[in-house]
């Protein structure tokens, strides 16, 4: 269910946030692994969890967003193309992510980074770390659009 409040909004995004946190030290530390592919595979099993997560917390994954009736439905995807949210109410797919992931050019900076004994590890489990929070924060900052203009419209 989508918040009612600014205040109920404000908390999801708290809530939101420490789960991204949480998510890029799990990348983090999957990035500090010398081993080619882990830390790519890693993340998008990390992103195709955390994704449709923060979107159920605002109210906005595909399947709640197909229980709402049509007008609403309509606006919803009215807001979610002006906003041009990623992953808002879209069913979350490896390609998807893999697109995002590409999109960003951390693939292979990753890569190269890992393979420099302990600095080039470091820098590949910052570089994770950084990505991870970008991509969830995006998704974050999306939803929270989308879900503050459907308040704004509710109380308006």
């Amino acid at each position: 269910m989508i918040p009612l409040t600014i205040e109920e909004l404000d908390e999801v995004v708290k809530e939101c946030n420490k789960m991204t946190t949480k998510a890029a030290l799990l990348s983090a530390c999957s990035g500090a692994v010398p081993a080619p592919g882990l830390n790519v595979a890693a993340d998008i099993a990390i992103l195709l969890k955390l994704i449709p997560k923060i979107s159920r917390k605002f109210g906005l994954s595909r399947e709640q967003i197909e229980e709402y009736d049509e007008e609403f439905k309509i606006l919803i995807f009215d807001l979610i193309k002006q906003a041009g949210a990623k992953f808002t109410g879209r069913y979350i797919t490896k390609e998807l992510i893999i697109a995002i992931l590409k999109r960003m050019g951390i693939r292979i900076t990753r890569q190269i980074t890992k393979f420099i004994p302990i600095i080039g590890q470091m820098a590949s489990a910052s570089i994770s770390f950084a990505a991870m929070k970008l991509v969830a924060t995006a998704h974050i900052n999306d939803c929270y659009s989308v879900a503050k203009e459907i308040i704004a419209r509710r109380q308006g």
